[in-house]
């Protein structure tokens, strides 16, 4: 595929165009060295962010009427235009975030393959939720009216990018390819710490919309500080929910400000989570390098800047648990920091770390070693037991970078009470053996009502889109338990269900007339019909 040249322009694209912002500007910096990169972005105002959000509404009613085809090819359109960037997307993206190239070039695949797998999904349309239930007029003692339903898009929704993926999880990935798969425009607010990769994905969007022959509207990047811009885009009238991933903080500032709307609106935030690891003591009994070395390297792979990053791992007491500990130290000696998203973030982590150091109970399990960059400390594994992990609450507090807690427990009651004790996770992971069933039953009903995903001899870093992926949870892992920001699931949070009863069938959308000209399979009287009936 040809590849295409971006020239950055610093500016916001506004319902397809570019626009200078009158609210000073922000660069992106190279982590590894704290260098400025240009250009300046140029943030708007009030003023320019309320054309982007009625630009939304403006392409709403023609956008969500889309036919399945025309839908699903735009969606592949923006695919096509991201690959066709070439090496200068993950070059931009490498510079701005100190992520390697393998793991960028991975996540533009992620996100060309979600719009794909999305493309599909709205061509086949079973998210849009057809239910007939025809007219019985002889039935007794009362007739049956005829009602159809159908799922209808919510409107505009305002997407915030994630400092910690770039690309899968920013300017195409999965909240924005979500919304727009639903039939929702989307505004989406860039991360300030990547902006370039944002303008380079915007423009590719942009140029899917222009070329579909689509309202300009249908997508706006903009750039403006999240305290004054991010939150008047929640607060827009015209926007009908949010997708963010980011800190518990920020998620539960844009959730008050939703809820406080005179029309409140949904807002799917992904935000904090520690994702225990529990080992049991068949799993202990085989290779315990290999196990540890795995280990270290989902707590420290992308510098452990992961949501599914396992901060937490339960392992028996005794010499078994011992035994583990010391070849986790091993695996760690030698481990090197890599470079973390940004200065904040990687301070941040240090004051986490320093803090956790610092609690009664807590010891220095493993050190490795300071990178070779700027912003690369060593990664860290503590250690600490049952009753101090109970009583201390910032043990259960979420160090975003490669740091872990290892907890020694000595029973079955004692993983039930930690269990218990967790706040909503987005994962947890059981490594155990067929021996170690009897006491890994009790846990799961605990675990269920915790975690959004359950898995066994794995590790919770790596998240598969498909159709049957859960990425969510109960707070503070994300802020609405019911739903998934990944995989194709993610499009339903954006749809909500309407019921037509006694419509004539001229005056009906496509998808419920008699004559199902979209060929979409269809639930009639309980029973789902294949596409054509």
């Amino acid at each position: 595929m040809p590849t295409t040249q971006t020239t950055l322009t610093g500016h916001s694209i506004i319902a397809g165009e570019s626009v200078t912002g009158t609210g000073g500007t922000v660069n992106g910096f190279d982590p590894a060295t704290n260098e400025v990169l240009e250009p300046a972005y140029s943030l708007i105002d009030a003023a320019q962010l309320a054309t982007a959000t009625a630009a939304a509404e403006e392409a709403f009613a023609s956008f969500s009427s889309l036919d399945p085809e025309t839908h699903a090819a735009f969606l592949e359109k923006i695919a096509d235009n991201i690959e066709a960037v070439g090496a200068e997307l993950v070059e931009r993206a490498m510079a701005e975030t100190g992520l390697p190239a393998a793991r960028l070039n991975g996540e533009r695949g992620r996100t060309t393959g979600q719009l794909r797998l999305f493309a599909a999904v709205v061509r086949q349309g079973d998210h849009r939720g057809v239910r007939i239930d025809p007219a019985q007029p002889d039935r007794q003692p009362m007739p049956r009216a005829d009602i159809r339903q159908r799922k209808v898009p919510l409107g505009p929704v305002a997407v915030f990018g994630a400092s910690n993926f770039p690309l899968a999880f920013s300017t195409a990935g999965g909240d924005t390819a979500s919304a727009l798969a639903a039939g929702c425009p989307v505004v989406f607010k860039a991360h300030n710490a990547h902006p370039g990769t944002s303008e380079i994905v915007g423009h590719a969007i942009a140029e899917a919309v222009r070329d579909s022959g689509l309202h300009p509207g249908v997508f706006s990047l903009i750039y403006g500080p999240g305290a004054s811009i991010g939150q008047a885009l929640v607060a827009d009238p015209a926007i009908k929910a949010v997708g963010f991933t980011g800190s518990r903080s920020g998620g539960t500032a844009l959730v008050a400000t939703a809820a406080s709307r005179p029309e409140p609106i949904p807002v799917y935030a992904e935000m904090s989570s520690i994702n225990p690891v529990f080992f049991f003591d068949g799993a202990l009994k085989g290779d315990l390098d290999a196990l540890a070395s795995a280990y270290v390297g989902s707590v420290t792979g992308s510098s452990g800047q992961l949501c599914t990053a396992p901060g937490l791992v339960f392992v028996p007491a005794g010499e078994t648990g011992d035994a583990f500990a010391v070849a986790v130290t091993r695996a760690m000696a030698p481990a090197a920091g890599q470079t973390m998203l940004t200065r904040g973030i990687a301070d941040s982590w240090t004051a986490g770390v320093d803090s956790l150091g610092k609690q009664d109970g807590v010891d220095l399990v493993a050190r490795g070693q300071d990178g070779a960059t700027e912003n690369a400390p060593a990664p860290a594994v503590f250690g600490t037991d049952i009753p101090t992990f109970l009583s201390n609450n910032v043990l259960h507090e979420e160090i975003f970078g490669a740091a872990s807690l290892m907890v020694r427990y000595t029973s079955t009651d004692d993983l039930l009470a930690a269990a218990k004790r967790l706040e909503g996770q987005l994962t947890a992971t059981l490594h155990m053996t067929d021996e170690d069933q009897s006491m890994v039953a009790p846990l799961l009903p605990v675990l269920e009502r915790k975690v959004g995903r359950i898995l066994a001899n794995g590790w919770p870093t790596g998240v598969e889109v498909g159709h049957a992926m859960v990425h969510g949870g109960p707070f503070p892992a994300t802020s609405d338990t019911r739903t998934t920001s990944v995989g194709t699931l993610a499009i339903e949070r954006f749809l909500r269900p309407v019921a037509y009863q006694n419509i004539p069938d001229a005056l009906l959308p496509a998808p419920l007339q008699q004559s199902n000209p979209w060929r979409l399979n269809r639930r009639i009287d309980g029973t789902i019909e294949g596409a054509g009936a």
